[in-house]
């Protein structure tokens, strides 16, 4: 693979993960339901 093609992969690889998140966003509100994520090497819990 030369660079540019790895860059361009790298940059569908993000945009692909950024509506997989807006997604899963979109699902957490409409369940009502909780995020977690790690912040600060602890496990916190947001309501949406």
């Amino acid at each position: 693979m030369t660079t540019e093609s790895k860059i361009e992969t790298r940059n569908k690889i993000l945009k692909g993960l950024e509506k997989a998140y807006e997604k899963m966003i979109a699902f957490k509100k409409e369940r009502k339901s909780e995020l977690v994520i790690i912040k600060d090497n602890k496990i916190v819990k947001i309501k949406l």
